[in-house]
């Protein structure tokens, strides 16, 4: 396996705007790296030019000590699994696996035994007989990465690979590919749109967007410092709430005033920051918090926080909990609550707020201030 370097990569198709816009990353060797953003930000085209698929316009990328920029595909020594799985359909699954390593002229033994290892990791062994067509969506999958994991490649590239599947599946085959990660080491770059994906599968994380990585880190710390209102509303299902609010001082604290739809007003004091606010005094900026701080008091757990009364516009139970939509300063607001606790639609419900992890944005530039 091999660290990977993308060292202000651009892409511009003739003449026109870039397409990558100076890409910066590094990832050390056994890491596991999501590209994520929306559709049309730049990383598949990325992850393209790490395969050798597509030309770099300027920069550099380096496999491990390997400046790669102008070696063919073949000599990356890297192994791709695409979104359509890219089975040869007559095959067998047992072919489809060894082909690459039969067209390389591996001894028989070695290819019989790195079958056999593949088979094992993937749970393939009752499936090699078969042909793709006699498989599901899931099974196809893993075939297509058992045929990546036979080349024992220096680096993983994933492109979308679970799309196709329904949500169960889809599920599954996260924990496949985590749990095939945390057994061999590997070096993995993933590309998705699904920030859950990204959350759950990534040690680190690039957030792109227009061809810019936006944020890159750890998933936690993305998900509770995010660098901007892109990568706040991007990352998290649902997104962050944005409550415009007013900053005064009181006490030697900052403080906003809510107002809840059809009830009083509370006075917000928000956690002491370590960043200078006083030019931000008197002035509107926008109040970042999750809707898993805006909760119920059987799921806070917690006596000292404050308690808002609001009016209920909009429940959605998803099961575990329920998603209850209110208005606070004139804007939807999601909240996340117990089943048992919900409001009807029209009804006041008392909520429990958590502020410490709230965060302040520049409405206007976007970035987090505090």
């Amino acid at each position: 396996m091999s660290a990977l370097s993308i060292r202000n990569v651009r892409k511009t198709y003739h003449h026109g705007p870039d397409i990558l816009k100076g890409i910066d990353i590094e990832i050390d060797d056994g890491q596991f790296l999501i590209l994520v953003g929306p559709s049309g930000c730049g990383k598949s085209t990325l992850l393209n030019m790490i395969a050798g698929l597509e030309s770099i316009s300027s920069g550099d990328i380096l496999i491990g000590d390997t400046r790669v920029n102008t070696l063919a595909p073949k000599d990356r020594d890297i192994a791709m699994v695409f979104q359509s799985y890219a089975l040869y359909p007559s095959m067998s699954v047992r072919k489809n696996i060894s082909f690459g390593l039969e067209i390389r002229k591996r001894p028989k033994a070695e290819i019989e035994a790195t079958v056999a290892r593949v088979a094992d990791i993937l749970q393939l062994g009752s499936l090699l007989d078969r042909k793709p067509a006699q498989l599901s969506g899931g099974q196809r999958q893993r075939v297509a990465m058992g045929r990546a994991l036979a080349r024992n490649p220096a680096i993983f590239l994933f492109d979308e690979p679970l799309s196709n599947l329904d949500a169960k599946l889809r599920v599954e085959m996260r924990l496949e590919i985590k749990q095939m990660h945390q057994r061999l080491g590997a070096t993995i770059v993933y590309v998705t749109h699904d920030q859950i994906e990204a959350m759950t599968m990534g040690d680190r994380i690039a957030v792109m967007r227009d061809g810019v990585v936006q944020q890159f880190g750890a998933p936690q710390e993305i998900y509770d410092t995010p660098a901007n209102l892109f990568v706040a509303a991007f990352m998290g299902s649902p997104g962050m709430n944005f409550i415009p609010v007013e900053l005064a001082e009181a006490s030697g604290g900052l403080t906003c005033r809510v107002q809840p739809k059809g009830q009083p007003a509370a006075v917000w004091t928000l956690p002491r920051r370590s960043s200078d606010l006083g030019a931000w005094l008197g002035r509107t900026v926008l109040l970042g918090v999750r809707p898993e701080q805006i909760t119920d008091r059987r799921t806070a757990h917690r006596a000292d926080l404050p308690e808002l009364i609001a009016e209920v516009d909009l429940t959605e139970p998803t099961g575990a909990d329920t998603l209850v939509s209110i208005q606070l300063n004139d804007t939807k607001t999601c909240c996340r609550v117990h089943p048992g606790e919900a409001a009807v639609p029209g009804q006041p419900m008392p909520f429990i707020v958590d502020l410490s992890k709230s965060l302040l944005f520049d409405r206007d530039s976007g970035r987090r201030i505090a």
